[in-house]
């Protein structure tokens, strides 16, 4: 049996994994041991729902835990929950946003590295079908090479967990599955309550549409030759694939993405922050891990 603590836990994810844990036959060799929330309620409501036990402190389950998930609201609190884990060596899951900062990210990932630890989370946007689809569709160089594209996702720029960084991984992600982790550089116009991010690529752009108080999701690429446009939607098939991938590292699987890639968002929300703030093209800081 598998033992994990759910950290951060006000998260829905918390809600979708201990209910898989429950019901899912695959995942019946995992136990829940702990939860904790810098907002009580949160714990109890999950205690009362599942039954499962609350910690008093979020270092509470080091060395009885066989691995973590971090689902806190706030990406400012993710490295922290984590860093008291990373002595055991046990896999990990961190939910979106992986950090807020840019070198708290790169030395999470190098400690992370240096212990030979796997992880796995991020935008679980990144699991949709659709996303899924336009990826595989431009890795094919289905209809040519890919010359643009738009993703259109809500955002809150004013969220008390972390402003911009809150939703905004949503987006970024969609835009990193389907046409790279590596933009070059963003610009960025704020009219209304949409801002528009162009993301530069070597060949194309790609437009960012982020509105604020709208739950409407949509990815498309354009190619040579044409174009596909898909409504994204919600699915707890989102939540079932990353926490299969979660699973799986607790097994002994390979981690499906690189120290390096696994923070690319980090860089690309933080240059976007930069662009608006600027009016000018911003360029992502480059780092390595």
């Amino acid at each position: 049996m598998k033992k994990i603590a759910i950290l951060g836990c006000e998260n829905s994810h918390a809600n979708h994994f201990i209910k898989f844990i429950r019901e899912n036959e695959e995942f019946s060799d995992i136990e829940v041991i702990g939860v904790y929330s810098d907002y009580p309620e949160a714990s109890e409501k999950l205690h009362d729902t599942f039954g499962v036990p609350i910690m008093e402190d979020y270092a509470d389950a080091v060395g009885l835990a066989d691995g973590i998930i971090v689902t806190a609201r706030h990406g400012g609190n993710h490295y922290k929950f984590a860093k008291p884990y990373i002595e055991s060596g046990i896999p990990m899951f961190i939910d979106k946003p992986i950090t807020i900062s840019e070198d708290e990210a790169v030395e999470f990932m190098t400690a992370l590295r240096d212990r030979n630890i796997k992880v796995a989370g991020g935008s679980s946007l990144g699991k949709d079908e659709c996303v899924i689809e336009l990826r595989a569709d431009a890795e094919a160089e289905l209809g040519g090479k890919t010359i643009g594209g738009y993703v259109r996702a809500p955002y809150k720029p004013e969220s008390e967990y972390g402003g911009i960084f809150f939703y905004a991984p949503h987006l970024v992600e969609m835009v990193c599955e389907i046409f790279g982790r590596y933009p070059i550089s963003v610009t960025a116009k704020k009219t209304g309550k949409t801002l528009n991010v162009l993301f530069h690529y070597e060949e194309y752009d790609c437009v960012g549409l982020f509105v604020d108080g709208s739950n409407l999701y949509y990815a498309s690429r354009m190619s040579e030759k044409a174009s596909k446009g898909l409504e994204v939607k919600f699915s707890t098939d989102w939540y079932y694939r990353e926490f299969k991938e979660f699973h799986s590292l607790l097994g002994g699987g390979a981690q499906p993405i690189s120290y390096k890639d696994f923070i690319a968002s980090v860089f690309i929300i933080n240059a976007i922050e930069r662009a608006i703030d600027s009016g000018k093209e911003e360029f992502l800081h480059r780092y390595e891990v």
